[in-house]
């Protein structure tokens, strides 16, 4: 049986920190976010991680995070690229944007051979979800099936003090099996959870603190690539009518299509976890106070992977 592998979806992450010369250290021996989800997705059983990037960035890359991770995982790299799997529709005139989420997953393909989770690269998820989420996809690596899940976090764990969030609204039946997400932007913090607009302030619909949102946490099996590979070039034709120049196609957005059809069931594990991230400048002091929390308890090393290395840190290898 082969083991769950951890699909990381970076190929952003170039724009965002200028080339990754400028990645932004939160933990207190340098650390970024990444190597948080890295040792937490290590300990709960992950032992290979696929990085999804832009090829122009692979150096950098490289550099900044993947040599280093090479001594305790094995790394593999895809590129996700404007040209790839459009043969059929073609790209729209002027069109630089990338295809968004799904698509990178798509381009990632021929690295995957096994049960795999995807998440973001600049997301803290906490060592709880890595465990849900490599259970599962052990547990059900075999089904006949497409068995496919997603972590989700309550509305409360994952708002911050310093603006508006986009955030998908989950509904589950009974059995905790997902039937609809509803992107939501420009949810802002209130007492007793959020409330979102979606007229610019004319009005305001309010989201009780144990909502259940996702944050781009995700297990599936092989068989959704080739789903994937089905619903891209509907995906790009459509498109090409709609927003032809900045539209994307997000996971959530293939999700709902293979729930439409009754082509797959997505369980949703409920995190105890909170999430943090740095969606706005001012964020950064509280992820930093609140890691640094978790060093001083013991829930992490210091410095994070050296003393993993070192034997000091129990690895727990599902």
């Amino acid at each position: 049986m082969f083991r769950p592998i951890l699909v990381v979806l970076a190929a952003g992450m170039g724009s965002r920190y200028g080339g990754l010369k400028q990645i932004d250290p939160v933990g207190p021996n340098g650390e970024v976010i990444i190597d948080y989800s890295l040792y937490d997705a290590k300990r709960a059983g992950f032992e290979t991680v696929v990085f999804i990037i832009k090829e122009e960035i692979e150096a950098a890359f490289k550099e900044a995070i993947g040599n280093r991770i090479e001594e305790y995982m094995e790394v593999r790299y895809a590129f996700q690229e404007l040209t790839m799997f459009t043969e059929e529709a073609g790209i729209p005139e002027g069109r630089e944007r990338p295809w968004g989420t799904s698509h990178a997953v798509l381009c990632a393909a021929e690295q995957i051979d096994a049960p795999f989770a995807v998440i973001n690269a600049d997301d803290y998820y906490g060592p709880g979800a890595y465990k849900l989420l490599y259970e599962f996809l052990r547990d059900h690596a075999d089904s006949p099936q497409n068995d496919y899940c997603m972590v989700g976090y309550r509305l409360a764990n994952t708002l911050t003090d310093h603006g508006t969030v986009s955030r998908g609204i989950c509904s589950s039946d009974a059995n905790d099996y997902l039937q609809v997400i509803d992107e939501r932007k420009k949810i802002e913090k209130v007492p007793g959870g959020g409330r979102f607009t979606e007229d610019e302030g004319a009005s305001w619909e309010f989201l009780p603190d144990d909502t259940l949102v996702s944050m781009n946490m995700w297990g599936f099996t092989p068989a959704f690539l080739g789903q994937l590979k089905e619903l891209f070039p509907e995906f790009l034709r459509r498109i090409k009518e709609e927003n032809p120049l900045r539209g994307e196609f997000y996971l959530p957005a293939a999700i709902a299509a293979l729930l439409a059809d009754g082509r797959a069931r997505v369980k949703v594990l409920s995190s105890p976890d909170r999430w943090f991230g740095v969606t706005y400048r001012e964020d950064k002091p509280r992820v930093m106070e609140a890691l640094a929390a978790k060093h001083a308890a013991g829930e992490y090393p210091t410095p994070l992977w050296q003393k993993a290395v070192d034997g000091d840190v129990e690895i727990n290898y599902a």
